[in-house]
């Protein structure tokens, strides 16, 4: 039952926020069919957001054509937080999978930081295989600040809720019911409405519903946390959401939020907003394709004779290094011009080797790779342009989360690895998307390229005018000079317990 409705949710953020784009349609990279162009010069329809706090400072942006309000973030912003929680004495994080441990040490840290005595306690049942995890990381019975999931929701005055979008589906009834009039609940994915939706019911009218969602998976959110404590912070940035204000005050918390847990910058949103285009990225550029798309080139240069190992360099090492390097610190247009004018058992297994030997300078950027990884991201741009999201949305949740947070745990350890430090919804949908990139690209767009079919000059040139260019740049201005450092195969570099995960296991929840 939960799986249907599951699967009826998803066919329904499919529909209105379309399936990703069927990129291998291209005619050569960067290119798309003619009935597929949409004009470069089209703004996005998204209105900015406005939203009241008194506690923090809002600046109004223009991202290309588009003004929107974000708010920054930073170390010298942390005593704010005494503030922004004003009345708290406890924030319950329920769960610990991709995100649950990085925000819990980061808000404990911060708040500590400001010197504010609210206590963040973990809540998970007491079967849970994670329970050591947590202990290990300094969260226990003894100290107060870890407990069975209902008995940490009651006594909390904030509940951010990390479970997985199908515990959430299951044991929403019983969560909302045990929270305290009063109360916030936080949110880092807006999955939970479609569903309460689905099911024709909402939530309590006495309590703050916000969200703030990092734009990246959560074992990145804690270690640039962690590498940012030396230059006022660097971390990934978030959007927020004010769905229900109580108390008067919800965005302020929702904010204080993201800074505590170390964004460099927050951008409004809505639930909604965020769900769709959260679930459609993870389909397409950031899990879904660039999966399909590694296995497809790889498999496409070893038949043109490439070695494995060149192979893998060119594919796979590729986009994680040169290709992802450079849009994150530059912009996609930067991959482009840096091109001269010619421009699963064995794939792990080269990888490894690969990996272990990688000298950085000496990764090509390979023009073909770079051409397809580019125009698949142009490709999920232009839909969520489409669609309405706002700029801010637009280069968070489709360009700066796939370069700065999930490929640089691809290029430290493999495809396996980036997926499998996702959320579980997450991990699903690559899994279930990359065949499909695969299939097409090889099909498709590869077959179009082998046949010689002419490039369409009017397409390459309204790549190079995008008004999301221009966004990018401003994006890249407000980027922290810190890139996520994770260790590869022999290093413990933020990997274990309350960072990324080597050894994966899923429970079931339990109503």
């Amino acid at each position: 039952m939960q799986i249907g409705r599951m699967q009826r949710l998803n066919r329904a953020a499919g529909a209105k926020t379309a399936a990703p784009p069927a990129v291998p349609l291209l005619r050569t990279p960067l290119q798309r069919p003619a009935q597929q162009q949409h004009s470069s010069s089209q703004a996005c329809r998204a209105v900015h957001m406005d939203f009241n706090t008194k506690v923090w400072e809002k600046e109004l942006v223009k991202f290309a054509s588009s003004e929107e309000y974000i708010v920054r973030g930073g170390r010298d912003k942390f005593a704010k937080l005494k503030d922004a929680f004003a009345g708290f004495k406890q924030i319950g994080v329920i769960g610990w999978g991709s995100q649950g441990p990085a925000q819990a040490q980061n808000m404990r840290e911060s708040l500590a930081e400001a010197g504010s005595d609210i206590k963040v306690t973990i809540g998970l049942r007491p079967d849970s295989p994670s329970w050591k995890d947590a202990e290990a990381v300094g969260f226990t019975p003894s100290n107060g600040t870890l407990g069975e999931v209902f008995d940490v929701v009651s006594s909390s005055d904030m509940v951010v809720l990390l479970i997985s979008d199908a515990a959430q589906a299951k044991l929403y009834p019983r969560l909302l019911a045990a929270l305290k009039p009063g109360a916030t609940l936080g949110l880092s994915h807006g999955f939970l409405l479609g569903v309460m939706k689905s099911d024709g019911v909402d939530f309590r009218k006495d309590i703050n519903v916000v969200l703030m969602a990092p734009k990246g998976m959560g074992p990145s959110v804690r270690r640039l946390y962690e590498q940012g404590k030396s230059v006022n912070g660097a971390g990934i940035n978030a959007s927020f959401a004010i769905h229900q204000d109580y108390t008067g005050n919800a965005a302020d918390i929702a904010i204080g939020w993201s800074i505590a847990v170390g964004s460099p910058f927050a951008f409004p949103t809505t639930l909604e907003s965020e769900y769709r285009s959260d679930i459609y990225g993870e389909r397409a550029i950031l899990l879904g394709a660039v999966h399909g798309m590694v296995e497809a080139l790889f498999r496409r240069y070893t038949r043109q004779g490439m070695s494995s190992e060149d192979a893998y360099k060119n594919s796979v090492e590729c986009i994680t290094g040169p290709v992802s390097r450079v849009i994150s610190t530059k912009g996609m247009l930067a991959v482009y011009e840096q091109l001269d004018d010619k421009g699963k058992k064995i794939f792990d297994q080269v990888g490894h080797k690969v990996r272990a030997e990688r000298v950085e300078s000496e990764i090509p950027l390979n023009p073909f790779t770079a051409g397809v990884y580019v125009a698949t991201m142009m490709a999920t741009v232009e839909v969520l342009r489409e669609k309405g999201h706002p700029y801010s949305e637009i280069c968070n949740e489709s360009i700066i989360e796939a370069v700065d947070s999930l490929n640089p745990y691809m290029h430290a350890r493999g495809v396996s690895f980036m997926v499998d430090n996702c959320s579980y919804t997450a991990r699903l949908g690559s899994r279930k998307w990359a065949p499909r990139f695969d299939y097409i690209l090889d099909q498709q767009a590869f077959t179009a390229v082998d046949n010689n079919v002419p490039i369409q000059e009017d397409v390459v040139n309204k790549f190079k005018s995008d008004p999301v260019h221009a966004a990018l740049a401003k994006c890249s201005e407000m980027r922290p000079p810190v890139d996520v450092s994770v260790g590869g195969e022999g290093s413990n570099e933020g990997i274990g317990a309350g960072g990324a995960r080597i050894e994966y296991r899923s429970t079931a929840a339990k109503a």
